[in-house]
């Protein structure tokens, strides 16, 4: 299960040169089913209060919940792509709009790394993962289609964070999440690598 990807679409910026793959497990959080019905792709489980939307769905697969939650719909996703076993998590839609969604989709990256899975949320020029005691790592190609990287602390500390290729590089250093020290990094055009050693931290890049 672990080499198939669990592909969640939101009702936020919609990166169009991320789109399904075949395998992937597809669900629509709320609106997100407009995004993937408009392109032709057919989810296979709608997931949300459907407050977005503006009503439930015709799709054989729903799962419905109150509109008095404590779980966003994008979460609500994520736990049901975990309960299935999924590892891997493509995140569509769920940057731009509003800030609170978008804070809160940063958010349930951190929870995937706690929960052994990996996740990337994505729009047309922004990318963001988050990775807990780990390496995250930049091929040549990849470096060579964003020009900005941030890092930040998830965590009150990160401690143990390195970076390399690129142009501010970092070795053993602590991170706190009061000081955002990690911004506006640049890639170099050669592979590049974030290490964490004790902590979880938040990725973003792209075209910034």
């Amino acid at each position: 299960m672990d080499t198939k990807r669990c592909y969640i679409a939101g009702a936020g910026d919609f990166c169009e040169t991320t789109l399904p793959e075949a395998g992937d497990y597809i669900i629509a959080a709320d609106a997100g089913y407009t995004a993937l019905t408009s392109r032709g792709i057919t989810p296979d489980v709608v997931i949300g209060d459907f407050d977005s939307l503006g009503e439930v769905p015709n799709h054989p697969n729903v799962v419905q919940s109150s509109a008095e939650k404590d779980d966003t719909d994008m979460m609500l996703a994520i736990k049901f792509g975990l309960l299935l076993g999924y590892t891997h998590f493509i995140l569509n839609g769920g940057l731009g709009g509003r800030l609170d969604h978008t804070y809160s989709n940063i958010q349930t990256l951190a929870y995937l790394t706690e929960h052994g899975a990996t996740g990337v949320l994505y729009s047309d020029d922004t990318c963001v993962t988050a990775i807990e005691n780990g390496i995250y790592n930049f091929t040549a190609e990849e470096a060579a289609r964003g020009n900005k990287i941030a890092v930040f602390s998830h965590n009150t500390t990160a401690k143990g964070v390195t970076l390399k290729g690129l142009k501010y590089s970092l070795e053993n250093a602590t991170l706190t999440n009061d000081n955002p020290i990690g911004t506006s990094n640049e890639f170099t055009g050669s592979a590049a690598s974030v290490e964490v050693k004790n902590g979880i931290v938040v990725i973003i890049w792209g075209k910034l």
